[in-house]
């Protein structure tokens, strides 16, 4: 790898990555995530070494290959570099690092772009969940800039609306509309993310707090790292002291015209604005009927949409619900619009591998 790695830069939603298509990088899962630690710059708080810029948000990865399978074009395989410590997460997806892909294959030949706008079907591979990204291409190339605004993101890009089709999973995966742990009152609801919703007073918080004062509160994290641990087991998910889900949402009633604001946890830093898939898992629950949300949202029940409320503004989701015959209700619909940017398109040159230490 001395001569460096192809790389394309970009900010996806809310967040950036470093994307690579699958075949420029190793294909043992070992050494392509050593790899990955080097070009990123972990583990190193600042991650002064390397691409990452020291925080979850801006220390992620795309992988991105051809699809084998008929219902999608490309396979989207996200990572998340973890900061200051030498580890590479597979076990959660990434909407707003999936608002870069389709551009990103259309950019690397992987799909023909059309004359107006492309569409491009998504496999996310650390699920196997699907997904369908829109965006302009006119002449044939992608198309940046735009009108469309989100917030944590300053000025406006042109939009990718990505449509989500139902999962194949669970959407309640207990089972229940609530659970009661630590006797705490959660929903827990997966829609495209696993996702613990907890009413922000019953954690003795108001949910409106600075990000950083809630990341602040020793107790506050003592309680939800407990809460988290026991709500992994209850979804299926099993030990995740070691995993960035599921995700906690600490909800509260909307401020500023939304549906509901929120503070959600990833898992021990406070997001500064909410993920897409997380988004979609919050949008969902506070629909189902006798939900912790249910009582504290302001939902329209003659729209799908539904404003969410976060740190730096709010984000839209287009959500609805289909009742169970005779059991728990399924996600029907899920659709939000993102945008993204290339930053730069070129080559990165890793940090040299450690030499081995030790004996012979």
């Amino acid at each position: 790898m001395t001569e460096g790695v192809p790389c394309l830069l970009m900010r996806g939603g809310t967040s950036k990555g470093a994307y690579f298509l699958a075949a420029d990088l190793p294909g043992e899962p070992a050494l392509r995530d050593d790899l990955l630690l080097r070009i990123m710059g972990s583990p190193d708080e600042r991650q002064i070494d390397g691409l990452g810029g020291a925080h979850p948000l801006t220390s992620k990865v795309a992988v991105i290959s051809p699809s084998a399978d008929p219902e999608a074009d490309v396979d989207y395989l996200f990572l998340q570099v973890v900061v200051d410590r030498p580890e590479v997460s597979n076990r959660q997806n990434c909407g707003n690092i999936l608002a870069g892909v389709g551009p990103f294959a259309v950019e690397r030949g992987l799909v023909p772009a059309g004359e107006q706008e492309t569409s491009v079907r998504i496999r996310m591979v650390n699920t196997g969940d699907h997904a369908t990204a829109t965006f302009p291409t006119p002449g044939g190339r992608v198309r940046y800039t735009g009108d469309a605004e989100i917030s944590g993101v300053p000025g406006t890009a042109a939009p990718v609306v990505i449509e989500f089709p139902p999962g194949a999973g669970e959407l309640l995966p207990t089972g229940k509309a609530v659970d009661v742990i630590d006797g705490v009152e959660v929903t827990c609801v997966n829609n495209g993310m696993p996702t613990v919703l907890i009413a922000a007073t019953s954690l003795e918080v108001t949910g409106y707090e600075r990000p950083r004062d809630l990341e602040e509160d020793l107790a506050l994290a003592d309680r939800l790292h407990s809460l988290r641990l026991a709500a992994g087991r209850l979804m299926g998910l099993g030990d995740v002291s070691y995993a960035t889900v599921p995700k906690l949402t600490l909800l509260a009633p909307p401020r500023d015209g939304g549906a509901v604001t929120t503070r959600t946890f990833i898992p021990v830093r406070c997001h500064t604005s909410i993920g897409v898939l997380g988004a979609a898992s919050v949008a969902a629950g506070l629909r189902i009927e006798g939900g912790v949300g249910a009582g504290l949202a302001a939902i329209d029940p003659e729209s799908d949409r539904v404003r969410i409320e976060h740190p730096t503004g709010f984000l839209d989701i287009e959500s609805s619900l289909a009742a169970g015959p005779g059991g728990p209700p399924s996600a029907r619909r899920t659709a939000v619009v993102r945008t993204a940017r290339k930053i730069f398109d070129g080559t990165v040159f890793p940090r040299a591998a450690d030499r081995p230490t030790g004996g012979h």
